[in-house]
């Protein structure tokens, strides 16, 4: 039976703890070539470098073949194909497709029309699951629980769609959410009222220094996105608003790690990449555990099948 993975709003929080546990037989693992005679499809409309490349890099280790493309006007779209028929086109050739799009809702749409399992890896300022996946990875490994932890969301939380992603699958948990933003990039109010029908409890803060964060279990901060204005004289305005220094780290909890979905620009000084908190690096790898855990899962293939494997 088909199986996209669209959105991680659908998800129980026994499946995400499954896909958690295939993970980590990954980590032990990655090599296992289980997905032996699968293509993997990559179609990228919108630029990407770990995600692409782990989910390419996943579909490899697994043994499956991987065909796609990182441009689209090398793709008939630039002759005015439509999305439904790129994906009908593509699903003859290949048993799952990933697809990043600059649309909102594309990925959803993708998953009605397609005879194949589609996974979002990112539709516009939406949802980014797998990241959410590999970010879940990387807090239950350094916390070794995901329950009742002190989340900081710092930066773009309006556009950020790693933020929204990862504040719909921590609904299981009873996490206390602090977000931490200027004025223009604040929550969506959508999302707040998602907090408060899901009794998620969250504070919103302005200020961002050393006191602010010294209750912290997760530091999770993201790039104000350029690419997302249309005012650059906005984007100009808010760009260099939080930075994070190593000096601001000097109260900060022992079990407390800094995350961030990364490509960063100046959000984090090089000074933080020594000090034991930071562990963004470290997410990025954990992108390859997760992502195989997706496309196998996606695929029909269990954590039986894995462990046994």
């Amino acid at each position: 039976m088909k199986q996209s993975l669209v959105t991680i709003a659908n998800l129980s929080k026994e499946k995400i703890m499954y896909l958690l546990r295939m993970a980590e037989e990954f980590e032990k693992r990655p090599d296992r070539k289980i997905l032996d005679g699968k293509i993997v499809a990559t179609l990228f409309f919108e630029p990407s470098t770990r995600t692409r490349l782990s989910f390419e890099t996943a579909a490899n280790r697994l043994g499956a073949k991987v065909i796609g493309f990182t441009d689209p006007k090398v793709t008939s779209s630039t002759k005015g194909e439509t999305l439904k028929d790129t994906i009908m086109m593509v699903s003859n050739y290949a048993d799952v497709i990933v697809m990043r799009h600059y649309l909102e809702g594309a990925a959803r749409y993708a998953s009605e029309v397609s005879p194949v399992p589609i996974v979002n890896a990112g539709d516009g300022a939406n949802q980014h699951p797998s990241q959410t996946m590999l970010d879940l990875y990387s807090i239950y490994k350094t916390q070794k629980t995901l329950e009742n932890l002190n989340i900081y969301l710092i930066g773009d939380l309006k556009y950020g769609r790693t933020v929204h992603s990862l504040l719909m699958a921590m609904r299981h948990f009873n996490p206390t959410f602090h977000f931490i933003s200027p004025r223009e990039l604040s929550m969506p109010e959508e999302y707040k009222i998602y907090c408060q029908e899901h009794h998620i409890n969250y504070v919103e803060h302005e200020n961002f220094n050393e006191e602010v964060i010294s209750h912290a279990d997760i530091l999770y901060i993201t790039r104000v996105q350029r690419e997302r204005f249309t005012d650059l004289m906005e984007y100009e305005r808010v760009k260099d608003i939080y930075i994070l220094k190593a000096s601001m780290l000097k109260s900060a909890r022992e079990n407390m790690k800094i995350l961030h979905p990364l490509p960063r620009v100046n959000e984090i000084s090089y000074d933080v990449d020594d000090d034991p908190h930071a562990y963004y690096f470290e997410q990025a790898r954990n992108g390859l555990f997760a992502r195989e855990a997706i496309i196998c899962d996606v695929l029909g293939i269990t954590l039986e099948d894995i462990i046994n494997q």
